[in-house]
């Protein structure tokens, strides 16, 4: 179905402000998805902090074409933007749902640190564990050597009072 002008010129604005107020974008390939299931998926990215916005293609390629450092990866099919001003948050929740939903939802490329990404370097990057956990693994690395200590203090305790 065309879409109008003015819409189409609505589309433009909503991405350009995507494209300047996001940290990373991930372009979604989703196909045959049901509407529960997208409602669904809408509102987990929405809590998570993330937008989820599906455009015509070439308005994408308008508005990112040449943006971004790299060459913009192939958008086929059907395809949606998450963003989000976190860099890791939008792939992955997004890689999150692909597992859920392998045949309707793919990480198709992306952009991260003002480049494009191809669909393995996006889901890479969404491998990568969440700012809480690795404070997490950063504790406990400081945590390490003091648990040891302890461990062997209260190990010769034992032994001298035996």
């Amino acid at each position: 179905m065309a879409i109008t002008k003015a819409k189409k010129q609505d589309i433009l604005a909503k991405l350009e402000g995507v494209k300047n107020d996001s940290d990373s974008i991930v372009f979604v390939s989703f196909k045959g998805l049901p509407v529960n299931d997208t409602v669904a998926m809408r509102a987990a990215l929405r809590d998570q902090g993330v937008g989820y916005f599906v455009a015509k293609k070439t308005l994408m390629k308008r508005v990112f074409g040449e943006a971004y450092e790299g060459s913009m990866p192939e958008l086929d099919g059907e395809i949606a933007v998450a963003y989000s001003a976190d860099a890791i948050a939008p792939a992955q929740n997004i890689k999150t749902f692909a597992e859920k939903y392998k045949d309707n939802i793919a990480i198709v490329g992306g952009v991260f640190e003002g480049a494009f990404k191809t669909r393995e370097e996006m889901t890479e990057i969404a491998s990568i564990p969440s700012l809480q956990v690795l404070r997490g693994m950063f504790v406990n690395v400081l945590n390490s050597p003091i648990q040891g200590l302890a461990v062997a203090l209260n190990a010769l305790a034992s032994k001298k009072s035996a």
